[in-house]
């Protein structure tokens, strides 16, 4: 962890640049959504293998362990991407960064759709990663340097924003692309190449950051340009001001101290908690595995149900960011939390009363599904889906035999045809479903609420309390070390969560998940200070940092 401080990028203070008149400009309109893009491919790439986990796992005849590290590969690349997006940052430039995150994002989708064996797959999702790590850094960034004051929270917002639209996309383009045969899967990835393609080109027309070139380059008259492109009614004597006071700033902090001390003890473990707790709601799991988790229930339409998910994020995106400079950091921290207990507590509850119920009526949808998996198979899988439908007519067998799955005990001929058998399965999954009532009604509704719990709290609030706590000195950091402890977990999360699925039943690891929200509540009541409103610098006397 102390390579943190090493590999980030060096912020420069100072006054910033405003629109005349409070008006946001076009152009740095225009710049910021460029940026934000990124946000948008970091969206769709998380989540757009959720709709190809379970396809993959069949086709590469993955186990638990080996099928939540592919599922976290993604996840590994952004951990490293975190710790080392700063240097590229500060040793190219904003520009140039922004540019690599598309050049990677393009080769990690094309490489995935066109992956032929596990270890390929996992090389290319690591690629990807590494660009949603960098974006982390650097995207956020580049906007706070060219953005006004006034208008800076709103326009950091549409990163967040881009990532749950992107989030929405997928969820989207996996069910539209879900009916058009065997490798659905491949394109459900590969269709990533097209918006990294728009990203990038439009990448190409972006100002370099005055800050990076005044401080980083020493390139007085570029940055001077740009400046006057930010502050175009800006007189020349007010433009020098503004580049004297961002170069004045970085040189005061040059000899400032060092990150890793007792005097930033506070900021640092609210920046590692905020990000911890984020990921130990279960968010990245929930949306990595939705359509699985719906599956649970006896659902057959999980990726249709998953677009819910992500509609539910984006609507709840915008609540949150509305309510953000109105209610408060620490105020939708706590309605998260109140919300994440509430609906992770009631989906336990759930997954425990119709247990017998949902296992049933999940296995009678796994076997059509392996039974639909082998009808369109080629010759070369025809012996391994053969096994795989074997296994799952077996388990079928054993939940019925369960008295309270309400279903009849089923049985299968040695001969019957796949269409016998995927019959028997639907009869079999009609009962189950109708014993468990309201049951699969209560898990979706939860998943929603727990979705619009995060949306206005955590994932609202993350990265704009990250970049609030820190001094100017240490910035950037703050927000390298939360940005590596959120996806630390998030990779340790998505690898480990097949395997808990595989050991517990659902309830319990939902169970868990509530647990650690009730610690968070206790997190957010006794150590998160409130914002709002509140100049940075006096930021640092309410953490007692002065």
């Amino acid at each position: 962890m102390n390579n943190i401080a090493t590999s980030t990028i060096r912020v420069p203070t100072g006054p910033q640049p405003e629109s005349p008149g409070g008006r946001l400009s076009g152009r740095i309109f225009l710049w910021s959504l460029t940026s934000a893009l990124a946000g948008f491919l970091f969206g769709f790439d998380t989540v757009v293998i959720s709709g190809a986990e379970q396809k993959i796992q069949s086709l590469w005849g993955l186990g638990p362990g080996m099928h939540g590290i592919v599922m976290a590969s993604a996840l590994y690349g952004t951990v490293l991407g975190s710790l080392v997006g700063g240097w590229p940052t500060d040793r190219f430039g904003r520009k140039p960064t922004l540019l690599m995150i598309g050049v990677l994002y393009i080769i990690s989708a094309a490489w995935s759709g066109l992956a032929t064996d596990v270890s390929s797959f996992i090389f290319a999702r690591i690629i990807g990663g590494l660009g949603i790590g960098i974006s982390t850094v650097v995207a956020p960034l580049y906007i706070s340097e060219i953005a006004p004051p006034q208008h800076r929270g709103r326009l950091a917002g549409m990163f967040q924003f881009n990532i749950v639209f992107g989030i929405v996309v997928a969820f989207l383009s996996n069910a539209v692309l879900a009916g058009i045969g065997e490798n659905a899967w491949r394109w459900m990835l590969g269709v990533a190449v097209f918006p990294s393609i728009v990203y990038t080109v439009m990448c190409c027309v972006i100002p370099e950051s005055p800050r990076w070139l005044l401080t980083r380059k020493g390139d007085r008259a570029a940055g001077l340009g740009v400046l006057r492109q930010i502050q175009p009614d800006a007189s020349v004597e007010e433009l020098h001001a503004t580049a004297d006071a961002i170069t004045a700033a970085s040189s005061e902090r040059a000899s400032s101290g060092r990150f890793w001390t007792w005097r930033l003890r506070i900021p640092i473990l609210l920046a590692f908690l905020v990000a911890f707790f984020n990921q130990l709601s279960g968010i990245n799991a929930i949306l990595y595995f939705a359509p699985r988790i719906f599956g649970l229930t006896g659902s057959e339409n999980a990726l249709a149900q998953s677009i819910g998910i992500g509609v539910t994020n984006l609507c709840f995106t915008f609540v949150g960011l509305w309510l953000i400079d109105r209610l408060g950091r620490r105020t939708l921290l706590y309605i998260g939390s109140f919300g994440y207990i509430l609906s992770l507590g009631l989906c336990a509850t759930a997954f425990f009363t119709w247990a017998p119920q949902f296992k049933a009526a999940s296995a009678a949808v796994d076997v059509k599904f392996a039974a639909d998996s082998l009808g369109k198979a080629n010759p070369a899988r025809v012996a391994v889906l053969t096994q795989d439908l074997a296994a799952k007519k077996a388990n079928l067998v054993a939940a019925t035999k369960v008295i309270a799955s309400g279903a009849q005990p089923v049985e299968f001929a040695n001969a019957a045809s796949l269409e016998s058998v995927k019959a028997t399965a639907t009869t079999a999954l009609q009962q189950a479903s109708k014993a468990s009532g309201s049951g699969g009604l209560i898990v979706l509704i939860c998943i929603f609420a727990f979705i619009a719990a995060h949306a206005v709290g955590q994932g609202t609030v993350i990265w704009v309390l990250i970049s609030e706590i820190f001094p100017n000195r240490h910035r950037a950091e703050g927000q390298a070390l939360g940005s590596f402890t959120h996806w630390i977990f998030a990779a340790l999360l998505t690898t480990v969560f097949p395997l808990m699925m595989a050991a517990f039943a659902p309830g319990y690891v939902f169970l868990f998940f509530c647990g650690m929200m009730v610690l968070q509540l206790l997190w957010v009541k006794t150590m998160v200070v409130e914002t709002k409103g509140v100049p940075l610098e006096q930021v640092q006397k309410r953490l007692g940092m002065d």
